[in-house]
């Protein structure tokens, strides 16, 4: 249990740690010789530990929720680590923040994934060696498939942001084929249950959404001819024909 003076503690080095100057051994930008570079030791020793007993845990459905119990031991770190990026405009190249935002993609808490995916892309951080890809890449990848194959874990929201926060990065073309898929679907998902009643009902109403859905699966095969819109883009032609003939009616 980690005591409220400890978190405080962990807290203030983590906002100190972005604002230091690159050194050796220990981690790239955070100096060994400092309070916060030492934290930051210690808790990379932690994480290890965790690593290694994560990978002795043969199922995924077993590895999930541990990696959810692991994760607090990193919150205050993490939170004075994002608060510093926004105040000072840099940050440190950080394994624990990384490991805590795709832990958080596996356990499912997309909102925090996404924030800590954020700092990252801003900062140009990178991912472990072994992933062989960028930050974007990752994120996007991994939420697409998520979504694509559980709708209901990713919202429309969600999969925007990831839009956004990867725009302009450099990736395959099939990655982001494949969230401009899950986007659609999202759109066209949003179509089928519209209730022009609603508070938050766009301008455009269902109409509107099918013309999105439509725009990002035409996208998507632009990409990746092979990225699997077809049926998709042929059922909502069939729905905006059918919306036209229920105006025209």
């Amino acid at each position: 249990m980690v005591s409220p003076f400890r978190r405080h503690q962990m807290h203030v080095r983590g906002l100190t740690s972005g604002a230091t100057v690159r050194a050796a051994s220990i981690a790239p930008d955070i100096r060994p010789d400092t309070p916060q570079g030492l934290e930051y030791a210690a808790l990379r020793v932690a994480l290890h530990d965790q690593l290694r007993t994560l990978h002795d845990i043969q199922s995924i459905e077993a590895r999930n929720p541990k990696k959810r119990e692991y994760a607090q031991t990193y919150a205050d770190w993490i939170d004075g680590v994002l608060t510093a990026g926004e105040q000072a405009g840099t940050a440190a190249q950080d394994e624990i923040l990384i490991t805590n935002m795709i832990w958080a993609i596996d356990y499912r808490d997309l909102d925090y994934a996404l924030a800590l995916a954020t700092h990252a892309i801003r900062f140009n951080l990178a991912m472990p060696e072994r992933f062989k890809r960028s930050v974007a890449s990752f994120v996007a990848e991994q939420v697409a498939e998520l979504a694509l194959a559980t709708a209901e874990a990713v919202t429309l929201e969600q999969l925007m942001r990831v839009a956004e926060m990867i725009d302009g990065a450099d990736m395959h073309d099939p990655i982001r084929a494949k969230l401009y898929k899950a986007i659609a679907r999202a759109m066209a998902a949003r179509a089928d249950t519209f209730d022009p009643t609603a508070d938050n009902a766009p301008a455009g109403g269902k109409a509107a959404y099918l013309d999105q859905a439509m725009g990002y699966y035409t996208r998507a095969a632009k990409l990746d001819p092979g990225v699997g819109v077809k049926k998709d883009i042929q059922a909502v032609e069939r729905a905006q024909k059918a919306l036209a003939k229920e105006a025209a009616s």
